[in-house]
């Protein structure tokens, strides 16, 4: 087998997977914070949609998507006049689409990490002069760590498995869509069970290894707080 028919769709999974995390973390930390210390109008619909991929089939997100990302599409015409890439098969319209489908395993954990942050805590370091951007990053981005660290991988990791969005907006361009879930099915309709178990061996193993961290890192946290 060649080397580059597996690193080619690793690296590309990889690439695709982090930068849809880092996007997910600046865009979310945010709006996690405002929905975790403020109730308002509509906060639940809101909530509802942000959480509608946990729920929704990913072939029907990823139609969706594609009639959003197409050329004749409000957000394929909003790119194309503002002079950016076609959103449809590329790598963009794959970290776009995958920002969409990752979210609500993002939102959810810096939501309810957040939401424990106690008023007490801010109160009291506002009383020693600390404004909101101090508090927030002396006060409650580190007592949100374990949070952080569960949406960053849980993000990454459910970024990595998905398939159905992929497929539907990227297709199976090599060194442009083809990640390993594309590979892994390709590799099996064409009854090549040996590339297909060695790219889903690689997958299974990068997971636990994730999501061992995760456990790790929970227990650990709990421990040290007792």
């Amino acid at each position: 087998m060649n080397v580059s028919e597996i690193w080619i769709p690793l690296y590309l999974t990889a690439k695709l997977a982090f930068v849809s995390t880092v996007i997910l973390l600046l865009v979310c930390i945010p709006v996690a914070w405002l929905f975790a210390r403020k109730n308002f109008l509509g906060k639940p619909l809101l909530e509802s949609i942000i959480a509608l991929p946990i729920v929704l089939p990913p072939s029907v997100l990823g139609f969706y998507l594609l009639v959003c990302f197409a050329p004749d599409g409000p957000l394929g015409r909003l790119s194309e006049a503002m002079g950016g890439p076609s959103l449809v098969f590329s790598f963009s319209g794959l970290v776009l689409g995958s920002v969409v489908y990752s979210l609500p395993f993002v939102f959810q954990p810096l939501q309810n990490a957040f939401a424990e942050i106690r008023q007490e805590q801010l109160d009291a370091a506002a009383t020693l002069g600390a404004g909101p951007f101090d508090r927030f990053f002396t006060l409650v981005l580190p007592n949100a760590r374990p949070g952080l660290l569960t949406a960053a991988v849980l993000g990454f990791a459910h970024t990595v498995g998905e398939f159905g969005v992929v497929l539907m907006i990227g297709g199976s361009i090599p060194g442009e869509t083809r990640t390993m879930s594309i590979a892994i099915y390709e590799n099996v309709e064409a009854l090549d069970y040996e590339q297909a178990h060695l790219f889903a061996g690689i997958m299974l193993v990068s997971s636990l290894c994730l999501l061992s961290v995760v456990y790790a890192y929970g227990r650990a946290n709990s421990l040290f707080k007792r």
